[in-house]
């Protein structure tokens, strides 16, 4: 999987359960919590829902991994290569 397709993949996720969520107004550094007010069961969707669409087991153990668009997109390369 490519960069672009992982990102796009993140990006689907959090509109799932955030559908107001525009790529263009995350800060890709900042909490992904915060940053698309996600409570605590909208973050568990969003990772199931990143598990199912990339085939990658995730953990609760990885959670932390997920903190930011970037630190998420870097997990997915580590974990898909």
């Amino acid at each position: 999987m490519k960069t672009t397709e992982i990102e796009r993949l993140v990006i689907e996720a959090i509109q799932e359960v955030a559908p107001e969520i525009e790529q263009n107004t995350i800060d890709f550094d900042e909490d992904i919590r915060e940053e698309c007010d996600l409570d605590s069961m909208d973050f568990i969707n969003y990772l199931a829902a990143l598990q199912k669409s990339t085939g990658i087991k995730i953990i609760e153990g990885d959670y932390p991994e997920f903190h930011s668009f970037n630190s998420a997109l870097a997990f997915l390369k580590i974990k898909q290569s």
